[in-house]
């Protein structure tokens, strides 16, 4: 069953949704042969679902990494969003929570990145393969806006470079196929810290960033992301 089917509401829990390649995670980019850890599986669900607030994760699909199987359905959801822990970097944490829509064109797309990184594809080569995917129809834009919540205070993120910066500030991101941010006025100079801000700009991809108030705790964790987060923006934004 493909990843767009298993995404758009027939998941199993169990069945492999990116199959993860045998060789260690390396980006030319970063010159990394570190592969991300596996995480505790209890504690993997709770990291994906803090992406959101429990009204919205509470009853989400939860994706979890399995070494060299990649991504599997940890939990089985009934309201159509999905929630994973993304590591673009191999010690970053990145909860994200996808919406309906979002779930069934942008995490596809968002696993695929993430298993040619693992292959030690350079960034280029990377935007070519989900361009030719959106070419051929084996990627589809979303048909409305599609929303990814990234509020979790448990966020311990990387900048371009590799190096660690840990927490940004929480926020949502709104997918609207080609938007710019000359759409919204916001010009062609660098955007404000606290957005919004414009990423992946004219590509099927392109999202806006909200900055929101408050982080969503991680269930039973300790103390959450402070306030006097580093000005980390999301790559690609403008």
């Amino acid at each position: 069953m493909s990843v767009r089917s298993l995404l758009a509401g027939a998941a199993l829990a169990g069945a492999t949704l990116v199959p993860a390649p045998g060789s260690a995670l390396q980006s030319s980019d970063a010159g990394s042969s570190e592969r991300p850890p596996i995480l505790e599986r209890e504690r993997e669900i709770a990291l994906a679902r803090s992406a959101a607030p429990p009204e919205i994760s509470a009853d989400a699909t939860v994706l979890a990494l399995v070494r060299d199987r990649g991504f599997e359905v940890a939990v089985e959801g009934t309201n159509g969003v999905t929630c994973l822990v993304s590591r673009s970097w191999p010690r970053a944490i990145e909860p994200h929570c996808f919406d309906r829509e979002g779930s069934r064109t942008i995490l596809p797309v968002h696993l695929r990145e993430a298993e040619l990184k693992e292959q030690g594809w350079t960034k280029d080569a990377i935007h070519g393969d989900v361009a030719e995917g959106f070419r051929t129809g084996r990627f589809v834009p979303p048909s409305r806006p599609a929303v990814s919540w990234m509020m979790s205070a448990a966020q311990d993120l990387y900048n371009d470079e590799g190096a660690h910066v840990g927490p940004w500030k929480p926020h949502l991101m709104i997918y609207h196929p080609y938007l710019t941010p000359e759409d919204l006025g916001l010009g062609a100079g660098p955007p404000p810290a606290d957005g919004p801000m414009v990423v992946d700009p004219g590509r099927p991809t392109a999202n806006l960033v909200i900055v929101m108030p408050d982080f969503v705790p991680l269930a039973g964790a300790g103390a959450e992301a402070g306030a006097d987060s580093p000005d980390v923006r999301p790559p690609g934004a403008r």
